[in-house]
C-alpha cells in the first residue's frame, strides 16, 4: 500500500511539472519561453528586426517573430490577438481608435524613377497625370521618348492610402502596369526599370541609393525628399511609425515598446534613414 501512495505521489509531480511544460512556466525572472508576436507593415518590418535582435541580445531566452503582410494586417492581428504587437505603417483611422498606437518613428513617402531617367521633378498635377494614365510617354515631361511603367501598392498598403490621399485619387483611378507589395520590391522594380516610376518609403529609398541601387527620389511640392526635410516638418507626406497594441501594453509587448521607443536605439533608426520620436522638429 504505501509503494502504491509513493508511485501515486511520483506520478502526481510528473504530471503537475508537464503542465508547467506546456504552459510554457518559467521561474519568476527566468525568460525561458517568452515569445513576442509582431505582424504588418513592411516599413517597420526591418527595423523591427533591427530591434529584436538587441531586445534578445538583453533578454537572454526571449524570441522576437516579425512578420510581414502590410499594416492591414497590424490592425487586423492586434485585434483578434494572433499577434502581440501590430505594425502600422500611418495613423490610426477613426475606426481603429480602440486600438493603442505608440509612435516608434517618422518617415516620409516619396516618387522614386530610376537614376538614369532625366527628369529632375514633377508636379503634383504630373505626378497624377502620370498615375492616372494621361501622361503615358516620359517626353510629356521633358523625359526620354519612352513609354511610363507606373508601379503601384497592393491593397492594403498604408503607402498606396497616404499616395491616394495626397493624390486626391481612388485606387481604380491608377493605371498600374505592375502591382507591389513591400517596399523592396518597389525599390527593385523601378531599379531594373529605366521607365519606371513608383512611391516607397524616403528612409528604404535613401538608404538603398546610398548603397548603389540605380534609383532617385523627386522632389514633392519643391521639397526635396530627404530624411532631414522629414525632421524637420517641411516635407508635405510623412506618416509616423506606430505599434498598435489591442489593449494597453504590459508585460513583454510594454518592455518592448519602451525599448524601441527610448534612446537605446535611436541608432538603428536612423541607421534604417528613420526619424526617431525624440528628435522630431514638428
Amino acid at each position: 500500500m504505501r509503494g502504491m501512495k509513493i508511485k501515486s505521489a511520483v506520478h502526481y509531480v510528473i504530471f503537475i511539472a508537464a503542465l508547467f511544460v506546456v504552459a510554457g512556466w518559467s521561474r519568476p525572472g527566468n525568460a525561458a519561453s517568452q515569445k513576442l508576436v509582431l505582424t504588418g507593415a513592411s516599413t517597420i518590418a526591418p527595423l523591427a528586426g533591427e530591434l529584436a535582435r538587441r531586445f534578445e541580445s538583453l533578454h537572454p531566452g526571449v524570441r522576437v517573430d516579425v512578420q510581414t503582410g502590410g499594416s492591414a494586417r497590424g490592425v487586423y492581428d492586434s485585434r483578434k490577438g494572433t499577434a502581440d504587437i501590430g505594425m502600422v505603417s500611418r495613423s490610426l483611422k477613426p475606426e481603429e481608435q480602440d486600438l493603442q498606437a505608440h509612435t516608434i518613428a517618422w518617415d516620409g513617402i516619396g516618387i522614386i524613377l530610376h537614376a538614369s531617367n532625366p527628369v529632375a521633378s514633377l508636379s503634383r498635377q504630373q505626378i497624377i497625370d502620370l498615375y492616372s494614365g494621361k501622361i503615358i510617354n516620359w517626353n510629356a515631361v521633358g523625359g526620354r521618348d519612352a513609354r511610363v511603367t507606373v508601379v503601384n501598392k497592393a491593397e492594403g498598403r498604408s503607402t498606396l492610402e497616404l499616395f491616394l490621399t495626397y493624390a486626391k485619387l481612388k485606387n481604380s483611378d491608377i493605371k498600374s502596369h505592375v502591382v507591389i507589395g513591400d517596399n523592396s520590391q518597389g525599390i527593385k522594380t523601378v531599379a531594373g526599370n529605366p521607365n519606371a516610376i513608383g512611391y516607397v518609403s524616403i528612409g528604404a529609398a535613401e538608404y538603398e541609393a546610398g548603397h548603389g541601387v540605380p534609383i532617385k527620389l523627386m522632389p514633392l511640392d519643391g521639397v526635396a525628399a530627404t530624411v532631414a526635410n522629414v525632421r524637420n516638418g517641411t516635407f508635405p507626406l510623412s506618416r509616423p511609425l506606430n505599434l498598435v497594441t489591442r489593449t494597453l501594453p504590459e508585460g513583454l509587448a510594454l518592455e518592448f515598446i519602451e525599448f524601441a521607443r527610448s534612446g537605446q536605439v535611436h541608432d538603428l533608426v536612423e541607421a534604417q534613414y528613420f526619424v526617431p520620436v525624440s528628435v522630431l522638429l514638428h
